[in-house]
């Protein structure tokens, strides 16, 4: 009897044990600092980095739209494959967006640099691959450059990047997810309010869409395949692409339903890869002496 009572009481504690690992916070700024260590081993040393901005939304969106949708996103697909959130990140590029009150944009320097510091001090706290994971259009560009430029100098972490803007048009098996029609999507539009409804309903006034215009001004008449940085301006003066007046819960939920699965999937995926980290590893061994390299 009393080796049945140890056996019980070791699986109770066990279980216990085991319970107390899954209720971990996957909110980096929640976790004590003995919590943050345990959270790290669950995580297989990944840590998601959900990039926002801070920007007009429309006369429908709170200003930190994309901020909102990106991380609610990042906080379901944990649910799936566990890894650490870092703090709330906006400090992006939204220049186009300067004109429009509330909108914060730093420098381009200062967003080099502060996301180089950033992935920097989180490798250093033991995350060895991190995942930028981007919630903002505008902020693609920026962050496959910076995912680049991790190849300057040799480094014992791998950054990924899932990019795709955040746009509420992405495709979704889910039929629920679907636009009310065509051409309501957009920034601002039909599909990133739905998110915001799916997470912050009290944030989202899908009743203010129809006070400004959300369609192209096509304002310039230049041939394809020519770019100038003020082509966003010239279309979409009201930083408002679309009509969020059919936004709902709903489409919302199913929206951010399916970015979480593409998510969890991207980093089951990066958890288990072994190959990029061995490849850059080689290469930056490599680069160090290029005469050597075989041709």
């Amino acid at each position: 009897m009393k080796r049945l009572f140890l056996r019980v009481s070791c699986l109770l504690a066990v279980c216990a044990g085991a319970g107390q690992s899954q209720t971990l916070s996957p909110h980096w700024g929640e976790l004590t600092a003995n919590d943050f260590v345990k959270a790290l081993a669950q995580s297989g040393g990944t840590c998601a980095l959900p990039f926002g901005i801070v920007e007009k939304h429309g006369p429908s969106g709170p200003l930190a739209t994309d901020l909102i949708d990106v991380r609610y996103a990042t906080e379901l697909a944990t649910k799936q494959s566990y890894t650490i959130i870092f703090p709330e990140y906006y400090f992006g590029q939204i220049f186009e967006a300067r004109h429009q009150p509330g909108t914060i944009a730093y420098s381009t320097k200062l967003q080099l640099e502060l996301l180089q510091e950033t992935v920097s001090e989180m490798a250093r706290n033991g995350c060895k691959k991190v995942i930028i994971i981007s919630g903002h259009g505008g902020n693609t560009n920026l962050i496959q450059f910076f995912a680049q430029t991790q190849l300057d100098t040799p480094k014992d972490y791998l950054v990924y990047a899932i990019t795709g803007g955040g746009g509420g048009n992405g495709a979704a098996p889910n039929p629920a997810a679907a636009p009310s029609k065509p051409g309501v999507d957009g920034h601002a539009g039909e599909g990133e309010i739905s998110n915001v409804m799916a997470s912050r309903p009290e944030l989202a006034h899908p009743e203010r869409a129809g006070e400004e215009s959300g369609k192209d001004q096509k304002r310039l008449d230049l041939p394809q395949g020519v770019y100038t940085g003020i082509w966003w301006y010239a279309s979409f003066p009201n930083h408002y692409q679309g009509d969020a007046a059919g936004a709902n819960a709903a489409r919302g939920k199913a929206m951010a339903e399916a970015k979480a699965n593409q998510i969890a999937a991207a980093i089951r995926a990066i958890k288990s890869d072994t190959m990029g980290p061995r490849l850059q590893k080689e290469f930056f061994e490599a680069a160090g002496h290029p005469t050597d390299t075989k041709q």
